[in-house]
C-alpha cells in the first residue's frame, strides 16, 4: 500500500506542474476575483443531491442480498467518497466495502462486487452521454480513442459479471485446477470470496431493477455536467452545455488515473484540457479547475467528517480484514 500511496502522490505532483507550467500567477488571480459566487448556493445543493442519488442506487444494487436503510447507506456512502478523495491511487475505493460490511454483516466481497457493479453502470453512463456528444459536435481524436477504450474495459467487466452470475460453477470448475494448488485451509476460504463477490453482481439479473440503476446512473452523471455548466456562468464563459458534457468526459477520464488524495493534480489538468477545447485560457481555465475541484472535494469532505463518527476505520482495518480473509 505504501509503494502504491507513494507512486499516487508522484503522478499527482506531475499533473500539478503540468497545470501550472507557463501560467501567470495574476491572470488565476484576476479569473478568481471574477467569480460570481452567487452560483455557489445551487452547486452546494447539487452536489448534496448528487451523494444522495450514488448512496439510494447503491442500496438497489445491495437489495438482492440484503435491504439496508437510506440512512445508514448515506452515511457510509459519505464516509466512503471521503476515503476516497483522501487516500491516495484510490484505496480509499476499499472504504465502502469494509463499513457495510461491519455496520450490516453484508459479506465485504459481495460489498466489493456491488461496488464493481456500480463502477460499470458508471462507466456505461458516461460512454452514452460522450456517444450522444459525438453527434453534436466534432471531437478530437484522443478523446475518442480513449473513450473506446474505456468502453471496451467497461464492456470486459460487465460480461465477466455476467458470466459469473449465468455460469458460476462453470466459472469455478475452470479455475479449480488453480485453486487446487492452494493449502485445503486458503482454497475453501478463496472459494467461498468468489462465491460472496458473485452474489454482489446479483443485480444484473433482474432486468427491472437493472434497469432503475442505469437510468440513475445517468441523472448522476447529467447533474455532474450541470453542477460544471453553472461554474461556467460563475466564470462568465459563454459554453453551451454540451461543453459542460465533454469536460466532465474528460475529466472522468483523467481522474480515473490514480493520483495524489483528492485527485490533486490530473483533475485540474484535465480541465484545463477540456476547456481548452473550446477556446479558454489557460489562466482562466485553471481558475476554474481550483474552485471547481474545491467547491466539489470540499462538500465531499464536510459530508464525510459529519458521519466519520459513526463510521470509524482505518488502513489497518481493511487490510487486516483482507489479509485474515474475514468476510462478513
Amino acid at each position: 500500500m505504501v509503494k502504491k500511496l507513494c507512486f499516487g502522490i508522484a503522478v499527482g505532483l506531475f499533473f500539478v506542474y503540468l497545470s501550472f507550467r507557463g501560467v501567470d500567477p495574476g491572470g488565476i488571480a484576476d479569473g478568481l476575483k471574477g467569480v460570481k459566487f452567487s452560483c455557489i448556493p445551487p452547486v452546494l445543493f447539487l452536489l448534496v443531491f448528487i451523494q444522495f442519488l450514488r448512496s439510494y442506487r447503491w442500496g438497489i444494487i445491495l437489495k438482492p442480498i440484503r435491504s439496508i436503510d437510506q440512512g445508514s447507506l448515506f452515511s457510509v456512502t459519505s464516509v466512503g467518497f471521503l476515503a476516497v478523495v483522501a487516500i491516495p491511487a484510490r484505496i480509499g475505493e476499499l472504504a465502502r466495502p469494509y463499513l457495510i460490511s461491519a455496520k450490516t454483516g453484508v459479506s465485504m466481497s459481495s460489498a466489493v462486487g456491488t461496488i464493481l457493479v456500480e463502477r460499470v453502470f458508471d462507466g456505461l453512463s458516461v460512454l452514452a452521454i460522450f456517444f450522444v456528444v459525438v453527434l453534436l459536435m466534432p471531437l478530437p481524436p484522443w478523446l475518442i480513442r480513449g473513450s473506446l477504450f474505456f468502453l471496451c474495459v467497461t464492456l470486459v467487466f460487465l460480461s465477466l459479471m455476467i458470466l459469473l452470475i449465468c455460469k458460476r460453477e462453470a466459472t469455478l470448475g475452470f479455475i479449480a485446477p488453480l485453486l487446487r494448488r492452494l493449502p485445503e485451509r486458503w482454497r475453501l476460504r478463496v472459494v467461498g470470496m468468489i462465491h460472496n463477490l458473485i452474489d454482489g453482481f446479483k443485480i444484473i439479473s433482474d432486468t427491472r431493477s437493472i434497469c432503475y440503476v442505469a437510468l440513475l446512473s445517468i441523472v448522476i452523471w447529467v447533474i455532474n455536467a450541470v453542477v460544471m455548466y453553472v461554474f461556467f456562468f460563475a466564470f462568465g464563459f459563454d459554453l453551451p452545455f454540451v461543453a459542460a458534457l465533454v469536460l466532465m468526459i474528460i475529466i472522468i477520464l483523467g481522474i480515473a488515473i490514480p493520483t495524489a488524495p483528492g485527485f490533486i493534480g490530473n483533475w485540474h489538468f484535465f480541465c484545463i484540457l477540456g476547456l481548452g477545447l473550446f477556446g479558454i485560457h489557460k489562466a482562466d481555465a485553471l481558475a476554474y479547475a481550483i474552485v471547481l475541484h474545491f467547491i466539489s472535494m470540499s462538500t465531499i469532505a464536510l459530508l464525510g467528517i459529519i458521519f466519520l463518527p459513526f463510521n470509524r476505520f482505518s488502513l489497518s482495518d481493511i487490510k487486516g480484514r483482507l489479509s485474515s480473509g474475514h468476510d462478513g
